[in-house]
C-alpha cells in the first residue's frame, strides 16, 4: 500500500482477541463508509473529519485546508447494551447513605462544620493585612458614604421612620460579615426589598386606622411604632425561613426563578417604587392602598390630585434630581480619572440639609422634613407572634426574592475574581442577617447592586469592607444622626427615582429578547404585568407558576424528526433540516428532542406512527378484521363438516347422504350438487386443518402478505432515545405498545444510545423480559442501523411474541 498524505486508525475488538489491538497505518486515499463483516465480528467503521489545530497554527494556509480533508478510521464490533456492559464490566454503583455521615463525631468533622458555618475564621487568620487593608478602608468609607442617604431614602420606601434605615445598615451588615461567603456584595438596604416591606406594612398599618378623632389627622407616632413592629417581625420571618432553606440545603430554589422573571420582577418593582414616591416629590397625602390594583389606583389618585402640589415640595425634588444626574454623568465621564466615585446623593443630603435649615423650608414653604432622628442605637425587641399567621406568605416570597438577588450578585463576582459562593451558607448568612436584625428592628435587607459594585471598584477584596462601612454607620447613628433632622423627604425620594436608572433602563430586554428567545420574552412580559396589577407577592407568584407551566407545555410540544445518515459517517441528523442526510433503506430512525414521560407519552406515540407514513392503527385493525373472518370460516367448516359425520356413525352413510341432501339443497332440489358440495367442502377443511398443523406454515396465514394486506416500504424502526433523562411508568408502557403494534405488522422495533440511569430505570420498571431484551438496546444509532441491515425482517411475528406484551 502506498503511503499518503492521511492516517487511518483502525481499532477493535473480535472474538478470537482477548485485547484491543489500535493500529496506526497510512492510506494514500480515505475509503468510504463501508458496512461489513459477518454477525460474529459485527464490526462497523466510521469516517469524520478531525481537524488538527495545533498544527493549523503552524502550517500554511494551503497546509491547513490538506489538514481538514485528512480522515481517520474507527473500527470497533457493533455494540448492543448486553454486550457493551460485559464490554465494559459495568459494576451496580454502590450509594453511599449520606444521612450516616450526619452522626459521625471526629475531630476533623467537627472543625469542618465550624469553618462551614463560620467562614470568617477560615480566611480571617490569613488575611494580608499590607495587601488588602488600604483598599478595604477606602472600600468601605465609600460604601458607607452610599449606604448613609440610601438608608435614610428606603426607610421612607418601607414606610418607616427614615432612622431605622441606619439600623438596617448596621446590624445586617456585621452579621453577613462572620457568616457570609461572598466577598464583595454589599449587605444592606436595597429598593425591591423596601417597596416589598412598605406594601405590607402599610396594609397592616394604614394612615386610616390612626385618625384622631378630634381633628381627623393622623396620629404618626401610634403608626410608626405599628409599622415598626410589623417590618420587624417580618424581619425575623424572613431570616427563619432562609435559615431554615439553608439549613436543609434547599440553596436549589432560586433555579426556580429565571434570570428574565427576575429582571421583569425587578423592573415591575422599580416601577412600584416610582409610582410610591410622587407623594413625596409633589407633596400629596394619599391614601394607603395594597393588593391587587393599588399601582393602578395610586396612579389615578395622584393624578386627581396634582392640583394640591405642594411647589416648593416640588421645586425641591427637581433640583436635587437634577444634580445627583448632573453628578452621575460626571462619575460615568471621569470613571478612569477618579479614584473612587464622587458621593453625589452625600453632598445632596448634607446641601439640602443646610439649605433646609437656613431657609426654613418647612415653616415657610411646607416642605415636609425627616424629623427627630434618635442618636442611640434601640433595644432588642420580641417580635408580635399575633402577626406570624398575617405575615407568613409575604415573608416567603420577601425570603426568596432577597436570596435571589444576592446569590445572582455574589456568583457574578465569584466568577469575576476566582472563588465559589456556597448558595446554602449565603442562605444561611442572609436568614441571620434578617433574624438577628429584626430582633433590633430592622427591616428586611438583601444587597444593593450599585453599593457592591462601588465596594468593588473602589478595593474592596473581603467583607473587612462591609464590617468597616457598619462601622462607619454606627457613628453616624450616634454622634451625625441628629444633623439631618431638617432633611427634606423629597430630596430622599428625588435619590431614590435617580437610582432607579438601572433597574428602569432593563425595559430594553423586550427588544433583545424579541430577537433572541420569544419564550422568554412571554415570560417577561407576564411576569412584569403580574407584578404591576397583582402587587409584588401575587405577581412573583403567578410568575414562578407561569415559567414552571411553560417548561412543562414545552415539553409537551417537542421537535420529532425522522433521522437520516450523512454520506460517509455515523452521524444522523433531521432530514428535514439536512438536505444530505438520506434515509437508510428499510429502516426508520425516530427522534425526539425532549424526553418521554406521562404528559408527551401519548403524543410520541402518535407523531411516531404519523411519521412512518404508514397507518398503524388501520392496519392492525384490518389485520385483526381479516383473522376474525378466517376464524369464524374455519368454525363455520367444522360445524358443517361435523354434522354429517356425527350422523354417519349414528344411522349409516345412505342415510346421510339423504339427510343432508335434505337440508342444504332443499330449495335447489339437486342431490348431486349437494353430493359434489359435500366432497369440496370436506376437501377445503382438510386442506385448511392440514395446513394448521404445518409449523412451517402456520405463521404465513396470518402475514400481511397473505392476508392480502399492504406491507409497510421498512424492516426495522430504531428509537434514538439520546434525550431520555428519565422514564416513568406512562414512558415504559407506551414504548411496550410500539413494540407490540410495530410488531404485528412486521417491524421489528430497536432502540438506541440510552443513557445508563435509563437503563437501569427501565431495569426497574421491569421493561425487558423475553420479548424485548437488552439486545434489543444498541450503544449508538449506528449500531442499531448495522445491525438491522444485517437482520431484515423476513417472516412475520410469531403471534405468542405478540400476546406475551
Amino acid at each position: 500500500m502506498a503511503h499518503g498524505p492521511s492516517r487511518s486508525v483502525a481499532c477493535g475488538i473480535f472474538p478470537d482477541q482477548g485485547t484491543n489491538p489500535c493500529l496506526l497505518n497510512r492510506q494514500a486515499d480515505s475509503q468510504p463508509l463501508r458496512h461489513q463483516g459477518s454477525p460474529l465480528i459485527r464490526s462497523s467503521h466510521v469516517k469524520r473529519d478531525l481537524p488538527d489545530r495545533d498544527t493549523q497554527a503552524l502550517l500554511s494556509t494551503t497546509q491547513a485546508m490538506e489538514l481538514r480533508r485528512r480522515d481517520y478510521r474507527v473500527e470497533r464490533p457493533l455494540l448492543n447494551q448486553e454486550q457493551l456492559e460485559e464490554l465494559g464490566s459495568q459494576t451496580s454503583a454502590t450509594g453511599t447513605l449520606q444521612w450516616r455521615t450526619w452522626f459521625q463525631c471526629s475531630h476533623a468533622r467537627a472543625r469542618a462544620l465550624l469553618l462551614q458555618y463560620f467562614p470568617v475564621l477560615a480566611w480571617l487568620p490569613q488575611y494580608p493585612v499590607r495587601d488588602w487593608l488600604l483598599g478595604d478602608l477606602l472600600s468601605g468609607l465609600s460604601v458607607a458614604i452610599m449606604q448613609l442617604p440610601q438608608g435614610l431614602a428606603y426607610a421612607l420606601l418601607a414606610g418607616l421612620p427614615p432612622v431605622f434605615g441606619l439600623y438596617s445598615s448596621f446590624y445586617p451588615v456585621f452579621i453577613y460579615f462572620l457568616f457570609g461567603t461572598s466577598r464583595h456584595i454589599s449587605v444592606g438596604t436595597f429598593a425591591v426589598m423596601s417597596v416589598m416591606v412598605g406594601s405590607v406594612t402599610e396594609s397592616l398599618a394604614p394612615d386610616e386606622a390612626f385618625l384622631q378623632a378630634l381633628n381627623s389627622t393622623v396620629n404618626v407616632t401610634a403608626r410608626d411604632a405599628a409599622r415598626v413592629q410589623a417590618a420587624s417581625t417580618l424581619s425575623v420571618l424572613v431570616g427563619l425561613f432562609q435559615v431554615g432553606l439553608g439549613l436543609v440545603h434547599f440553596g436549589f430554589v432560586v433555579t426556580y426563578l429565571s434570570e428574565p422573571l427576575v429582571r421583569a420582577y425587578t423592573t415591575a418593582a422599580s416601577v412600584q417604587v416610582f409610582v410610591s414616591q410622587l407623594k413625596y416629590v409633589f407633596g400629596l397625602h394619599l391614601s394607603s392602598r395594597s393588593g391587587p390594583l393599588s399601582l393602578i389606583y395610586t396612579v389615578l389618585e395622584v393624578c386627581w390630585k396634582l392640583p394640591q402640589t405642594v411647589v416648593g415640595t416640588m421645586v425641591t425634588a427637581v433640583v436635587a434630581g437634577v444634580v445627583l444626574l448632573l453628578v452621575k454623568l460626571l462619575n460615568d465621564k471621569l470613571r478612569r480619572q477618579l479614584p473612587m466615585p464622587l458621593p453625589g446623593e452625600l453632598l445632596t443630603l448634607i446641601g439640602a440639609t443646610g439649605i433646609s435649615y437656613g431657609v426654613g423650608l418647612q415653616h415657610r414653604f411646607g416642605v415636609d422634613v425627616v424629623g427627630k432622628i434618635p442618636a442611640r442605637l434601640l433595644p432588642p425587641v420580641a417580635p408580635s407572634p399575633q402577626l406570624f399567621a398575617r405575615l407568613v406568605g409575604n415573608a416567603f416570597a420577601i425570603a426568596v426574592v432577597g436570596f435571589a438577588i444576592a446569590i445572582s450578585l455574589g456568583k457574578i463576582f465569584a466568577l469575576r475574581h476566582g472563588y465559589r459562593v456556597d448558595s446554602n451558607q449565603e442562605l444561611v448568612a442572609l436568614g441571620l442577617s434578617n433574624l438577628i436584625g429584626g430582633i433590633f428592628q430592622c427591616f428586611p435587607v438583601s444587597c444593593s447592586m450599585s453599593r457592591s459594585l462601588v465596594q468593588e471598584s473602589t478595593g474592596g477584596n473581603t467583607q473587612v469592607a462591609g464590617a468597616i462601612s457598619s462601622l462607619f454607620i454606627l457613628i453616624i447613628i450616634v454622634k451625625l444622626g441628629e444633623l439631618f433632622q431638617d432633611l427634606p423627604k423629597a430630596v430622599l425620594a428625588a435619590a431614590i427615582i435617580v437610582n432607579l436608572k438601572g433597574m428602569l433602563m432593563q425595559f430594553t430586554d423586550i427588544c433583545s429578547l424579541w430577537k433572541a428567545n420569544r419564550v422568554d420574552l412571554l415570560i417577561w412580559l407576564v411576569t412584569f404585568v403580574a407584578t404591576i396589577l397583582l402587587n409584588l407577592d401575587l405577581g412573583l407568584a403567578v410568575a414562578v407558576v407561569f415559567s414552571l407551566l411553560l417548561v412543562v407545555v414545552r415539553t409537551q410540544l417537542p421537535h420529532y424528526s425522522v433521522l437520516g445518515q450523512v454520506p460517509d459517517t455515523d452521524i444522523y441528523r433531521d432530514v428535514a433540516e439536512y438536505s444530505e442526510a438520506r434515509e437508510v433503506p428499510g429502516v426508520k430512525v425516530f427522534r425526539s428532542s425532549a424526553t418521554v414521560y406521562f404528559a408527551n407519552a401519548e403524543l410520541y406515540s402518535d407523531t411516531l406512527k404519523q411519521k412512518c407514513g404508514v397507518n398503524v392503527d388501520h392496519l392492525i385493525s384490518q389485520k385483526k378484521k381479516l383473522l376474525r373472518k378466517q376464524e369464524l370460516k374455519l368454525k363455520r367448516l367444522q360445524k358443517e363438516n361435523k354434522l354429517p359425520k356425527q350422523a354417519a356413525a349414528s344411522k349409516g352413510t345412505s342415510i346421510s347422504i339423504n339427510v343432508n341432501t335434505s337440508v342444504i339443497d332443499i330449495e335447489s332440489n339437486d342431490v348431486e350438487g349437494s353430493k359434489a358440495k359435500q366432497v369440496s367442502t370436506g376437501t377445503e377443511l382438510e386442506g385448511i386443518a392440514a395446513s394448521g398443523q404445518e409449523d412451517a406454515k402456520a405463521p404465513d396465514m396470518s402475514s400481511l402478505k397473505t392476508l392480502g394486506l399492504p406491507q409497510p416500504d421498512f424492516h426495522s424502526l430504531i428509537l434514538d432515545l439520546s434525550s431520555l433523562s428519565f422514564v416513568d411508568t406512562v414512558c415504559l408502557k407506551s414504548l411496550k405498545n410500539i413494540f407490540r403494534d410495530f410488531r404485528e405488522i412486521e417491524v421489528e422495533v430497536y432502540m438506541a444510545a440510552c443513557h445508563s440511569p435509563v437503563v437501569t430505570q427501565l431495569e426497574a420498571g421491569h421493561f425487558f423480559d423475553a420479548s424485548i431484551t437488552k439486545q434489543h438496546l444498541f450503544a449508538s444509532v449506528h449500531d442499531a442501523v448495522i445491525f438491522a441491515l444485517q437482520h431484515p425482517r423476513s417472516s412475520p411475528v410469531n403471534p405468542v411474541l405478540v400476546t406475551k406484551l
